[in-house]
């Protein structure tokens, strides 16, 4: 039943493509900006994340920019992905980066941390980048008793909230992933990811966002509502805001570098 619904539910413009191809990626740059309902997550995603954003020197880098469009609301955003696409200023490998020590103010990402397979290496390279205060702020799926239903369901990507490592096979740069991941990081293993990184201080965690990302199809899906009513399911999960422990399938994270360790 539920590959049926997935079947009926998947977008024919990156049906059947593999996730991994560059071209993918450029497709997934269209319908971000022909899905208006998944636009305007974007939008709000973006405006978030540059609303947390350390003021004070130095460039704030992108990770995998992909397709799309944070440099809108970030001047001087240095764009970047594991392979060459449109729109992407830098090519890099998240675990071993191309700059200084101290040389980013900030780092900021959206959906790409539980896709890196190494998360020791990203970190204590993320470490050596970010000058001391700088910050790594991101939006990832978080979990829920609601979205263990929908990433484990519905998903097209790995989701194990279980999972006794960190780490997992890098079998490819889009299509290796553990959606559970950051909650792990930060939720369930916080105690551990505080000791193995004292340099880095959690600041905040934003659950947010039940229905409105399955409600836009995201990128494997039709979107299921037009994007006039999307102030309408804005309002509806405002309301939902005191029970988002429960009910949010993604998070908002910031945290901060406090000291020039590496």
């Amino acid at each position: 039943m539920t590959s049926l619904l997935k079947a009926l539910l998947a977008e024919q413009l990156t049906r059947g493509l593999d996730i991994n191809d560059p071209q993918t990626t450029d497709l997934r740059r269209r319908l971000i900006r022909e899905k208006s309902f998944l636009r305007l997550i974007y939008d709000e995603w973006y405006k978030s994340l540059a609303e947390e954003l350390p003021a004070g020197p130095g460039p704030v880098l992108e990770i995998g920019s992909g397709a799309g469009f944070m440099s809108d609301y970030v001047p001087g955003l240095v764009t970047s992905e594991m392979f060459p696409c449109q729109k992407i200023q830098v090519v890099l490998n998240a675990m071993q980066m191309p700059f200084a020590n101290d040389a980013l103010r900030a780092i900021v990402m959206t959906g790409v941390l539980h896709h890196i397979p190494d998360v020791r290496r990203f970190f204590s390279e993320s470490t050596r980048c970010l000058r001391p205060g700088g910050s790594m702020v991101m939006i990832e799926p978080w979990v829920t008793p609601w979205s263990r239903q929908i990433y484990a369901r519905l998903h097209h990507e790995p989701f194990n909230p279980n999972a006794r490592e960190w780490s997992f096979a890098p079998t490819g740069p889009l299509s290796a992933a553990n959606s559970a991941l950051p909650w792990i990081l930060f939720e369930r293993d916080r105690a551990q990811f505080a000791h193995e990184f004292p340099s880095w201080r959690l600041q905040s965690i934003k659950p947010m966002m039940p229905f409105r990302y399955l409600l836009s199809g995201g990128f494997s899906q039709r979107s299921l509502m037009p994007g006039w009513s999307f102030r309408t399911w804005c309002f509806l999960e405002r309301l939902l805001q005191p029970w988002m422990n429960s009910w949010a399938m993604f998070a908002r994270i910031v945290l901060v570098k406090t000291s020039g360790d590496t």
